[in-house]
């Protein structure tokens, strides 16, 4: 017996499937699903649809750089991390933000044109937030897999330097 969580992991896995797409692949009519998704999507469950992007993949004049930074942060009476989530969420360069459990308490994921405009933005923006008392900025080099999707389309030459004792 399908489930509206089916619909939800379905839609995860591909968001350009049709009414009709979802239908064939469950146990709903069309007009069933129509109503499943239009509910999640007013109940705030689904927020939006994105294509995943392979940017190595595309020719063009510059390049894409993401990272993600650690952040610490320190709360005082007036401030909880919702509050500094909220600041920093507003930013567009901010493309994931998460508050997290260990070593530290945000992870940030943030892209730019340049490995410069990603530092000034950390720099200018995020550390002077008067909570954030840590940054650790990491920038990603190469992406294997993306919101489940993985791209299949790498070399397969380790372009590491091999050291030998």
């Amino acid at each position: 017996m399908s489930s509206p969580r089916e619909i939800l992991d379905l839609l995860g896995e591909n968001a350009r499937y049709t009414t009709e797409d979802l239908a064939h692949m469950t146990e709903f009519t069309e007009s069933e699903v129509e109503a499943i998704v239009t509910e999640f999507e007013e109940a705030g469950a689904i927020t939006g649809y994105q294509a995943v992007i392979n940017w190595d993949r595309l020719e063009t004049n510059g390049e894409r750089v993401r990272a993600t930074v650690e952040l610490n942060v320190a709360l005082d009476r007036e401030t909880n991390y919702g509050d500094i989530a909220e600041r920093i969420a507003k930013f567009p360069e901010v493309t994931s933000l998460r508050l997290v459990s260990g070593d530290y308490d945000f992870d940030l994921t943030v892209e730019g044109d340049s490995m410069r405009e990603v530092s000034h933005f950390i720099s200018e923006k995020i550390a002077p937030i008067p909570e954030i008392t840590q940054t650790v900025t990491h920038y990603i080099m190469e992406s294997y897999k993306e919101q489940g999707i993985e791209f299949d389309d790498q070399d397969d030459d380790d372009d590491r330097l091999s050291v030998s004792p």
